[in-house]
């Protein structure tokens, strides 16, 4: 009962902290107020506030400094103004830029990497709930990002959206100016104030800065610390909106291996979304096609258990908070990569949404088909969520799969799957305090009280310290075909701690220990595997970093297991191997057109030894596109009669931009532990917004003879209509 004491003593405490540290709304809501008027006249997209309206308009200016330390103005300051008509929301931002030479912008590629671009960054808390919003920024060259943000402040990416944006560039300043479609995003109607902030990276002054204040630990993406803005009336609600997506491809494949020819293959399809109110949206999809969405970045698989790949397909994206944040990163009950994974899906719906002030709901059914070894399948998820305090909430769900029309000889073993939980996050109004807990239990047939899962965490950050302490249990027979489950039977407690220094008058931004230990039990609560880990980390005022770090290993084996992953001789179920390691990494100013990372880890590997380089090279030639290089070296040494082995990971990317709507991505990835080489050239025109035409070639061959395992070519073209 120790495992369950633990846990439940965590989940009190959550709940103590909860009370004692929530309030009740964002710290800099009174403070920091901007005021938006509608507009009759015209507005233009063009980079040029020359309208009436510009000159009226409030403004958010003295831009506080985040980063590197996150006290006094911005010495890159920036004026930012907000209006709106009755479709759209207008933002007009002037970043001034007193600091002689070039803008670094990495490429034209939409939604760029942040750090790697002078850009600028409107967060929007729509909602009021400090948890879920929406971001829109732009690159000094006039890029695109956006993204839709959840857990306070994390913002996804992959999430895309019709909205325009123009940017001009002078010698001392340049320009933005953006138009946000009220139906682009969701908002409760009736509300007078939205949490709001505005962030700006300026990488030739080495500074972040926000309008409204961030201490330095934060993401200027929290949300907890937005100011506000007050519209001149109360929003009004919407009526009912359809957009519909269709698409068509031709495509055409050949697999040598199995000896089959050039199959040309012609398809269509469409999503479809209805804005059913201002907070409520109801996605579709009929016979939906994925082979735009870039691959996958191969992984040396050196790991006993399953690797993770992000969700990159749009249908799964808005609000998908709901759904892939439920448990944790190593025990999810919903994972959609499941989802058509191995057969096709038909077809799907999505409702999500706010119910109300405090209520969130999401509901999806997908059907996919059958194939010679898959049965066909319906997945349905239900999720109901109520905030509570200032921003935490409670959550519950349940996840089911249902196997249609199982077979006798069917290499299924359930007609069912299902899970059901319930789940407590919090999170202080200061964003302080942040934890979980949640229990889950899985339903199949033949199912034993070993079918669940909980977990509970909790976690402490200011500017100078980091703690954390995280727990989980998980039954032998919990079981969630529709989630990622690294591991099952075991009790796992992992505390976590860092302290930064912060010297002054040096070119040294930071520095500081950390310390993490790992351990798993099996369920008589006999040790199985324990990771301590002790690092300093360096950062200094250009980015640059230098991490240092040594890790004692214990593991003892549950099932046997080849290191090497290559399907040699394995090490017996039982047996304990102990061992210590070193490592040492770098990052270099990531603002120069040339930078990289390198890092090197040696010491001992289960009754071997291990020596692993990585490194990253990155050239861009701004604004028109980047080389890049990503490579691993494992060198493995393991006694007779286990094998020891080399394994070379080498991705060289080219990303060329030629325009912000026309973009070419080469990548190529050789790995010898599956002997391949991927060739991956994905060629998009983007001819009206969130409208593509795509041209995706893939290979795969034989590093040795070069020999052509199989291809593909696929065309895609797709329109969004409102």
């Amino acid at each position: 009962m120790i495992k369950l004491s633990t846990l439940i003593s965590t989940a009190i405490f959550l709940c103590f902290n909860t009370l004692l540290f929530c309030q009740p709304r964002g710290i800099n809501r009174e403070k920091y107020r901007i005021n938006t008027s509608e507009t009759k006249s015209t507005i233009t997209i063009d980079g040029i506030m020359d309208e009436p309206a510009w000159l009226t308009a409030d403004k958010a200016t003295h831009f506080q400094r985040v980063l590197p330390t996150d006290t006094g103005f911005a010495i890159a300051q920036t004026e930012v103004r907000v209006i709106y008509d009755e479709s759209n929301i207008y933002v007009g931002i002037i970043c001034w830029d007193s600091t002689p030479g070039k803008r670094p912008v990495e490429s034209l590629r939409r939604d760029f990497n942040f750090l790697k671009n002078d850009n600028f960054i409107v967060f929007l808390d729509t909602y009021n709930d400090q948890t879920n919003g929406f971001a829109f920024g732009v690159s000094a060259a006039g890029a695109q990002w956006d993204g839709i943000q959840a857990n306070g402040g994390t913002v996804n990416l992959n999430w895309d959206i019709k909205w325009r944006s123009a940017v001009k560039n002078y010698k001392d300043r340049w320009v933005a100016e953006f138009a946000i479609p009220f139906r682009s995003i969701r908002y409760n109607g009736g509300e007078k104030e939205w949490g709001i902030n505005f962030s700006r990276l300026d990488l030739k002054t080495n500074e972040k800065s926000s309008w409204a204040p961030m201490p330095r630990q934060f993401a200027t993406a929290t949300l907890a610390f937005t100011g506000s803005l007050i519209w001149d009336k109360p929003l009004p609600p919407s009526g009912l909106r359809f957009s519909l997506i269709p698409y068509v491809t031709g495509q055409a494949t050949q697999n040598k291996e199995e000896e089959v020819g050039f199959k040309p293959k012609v398809n269509a399809g469409f999503d479809a979304k209805a804005i059913l109110s201002t907070s409520m949206n109801l996605d579709m999809t009929v016979n939906p096609d994925y082979s735009q969405v870039e691959v996958d970045n191969q992984v040396t698989n050196l790991d006993r258990f399953e690797l993770f790949f992000p969700e990159k397909r749009q249908f799964y994206l808005e609000n998908s908070d709901l759904f892939a944040q439920l448990g944790n990163d190593n025990l999810r009950p919903f994972f959609s990569r499941r989802i058509g994974l191995e057969s096709q899906v038909l077809a799907g719906a999505r409702l999500s949404g706010k119910i109300g002030k405090n209520w969130r709901i999401g509901l999806m059914d997908i059907q996919t088909g059958q194939n010679d070894t898959v049965e066909a399948a319906n997945f349905n998820v239900a999720v109901l969520q109520r905030q509570v305090f200032s921003h935490s909430n409670i959550t519950a769900f349940f996840v089911n799969k249902q196997v249609m029309n199982l077979k006798n000889d069917s290499s299924t073993k359930y007609r069912f799957n299902r899970v059901a939980g319930l789940e407590y996050n919090l999170a202080s109004g200061d964003n302080h305090w942040l934890g979980k807990a949640f229990y889950h239990q899985s339903f199949y047939p033949g199912a034993s009280h070993n079918a669940a899962a909980m977990s509970a965490n909790i976690a402490y950050n200011t500017q100078y310290l980091t703690a954390t302490l995280n727990q989980s249990w998980v039954g032998a027979d919990y079981l969630a075909q529709v989630g990622y489950i690294r591991r099952t039977g075991y009790y796992e407690v992992n505390p976590q701690f860092q302290y930064k220094f912060f010297p002054a008058a040096s070119s040294i931004a930071d520095h500081g220990p950390a310390f993490k230990l790992d351990m798993y039990y099996d369920p008589s609560m006999k040790l199985t595997d324990r990771i301590a880990q002790v690092l300093y980390q360096v950062e200094w005022m250009n980015k640059s970093i230098l991490v240092i770090d040594g890790m004692n290993t214990f593991i003892k084996l549950q099932s046997p297991f080849d290191p090497t992953n290559t399907g040699s001789v394995p090490l017996a179920a039982n047996d304990k191997f102990y061992w210590n390691e070193m490592g040492i990494s770098f990052t270099s100013d990531i603002r120069k057109s040339f930078n990289w990372l390198i890092s090197s880890r040696y010491g001992g590997y289960y009754n071997g030894t291990k020596w692993m380089v990585d490194g990253e090279l990155y050239y861009r030639v701004q604004p028109y596109g980047s080389l890049a290089i990503v490579s691993t070296y494992n060198n493995i040494s393991l006694p007779a009669p286990y094998k020891s082995a080399q394994f070379v990971l080498v991705g060289p990317r080219l990303d060329l931009t030629f325009t912000d709507k026309l973009f070419l991505t080469t990548f190529v990835q050789y790995n010898n532990q599956i002997d391949n080489i991927n060739l991956n050239l994905r060629f998009q025109w983007r001819f009206a917004p969130v409208s593509d035409l795509f041209i995706v070639y893939t290979e795969n061959s034989s590093p040795i003879d070069s020999r052509i395992k199989n291809q593909g070519l696929v065309l895609k073209l797709s329109y969004w209509f409102n």
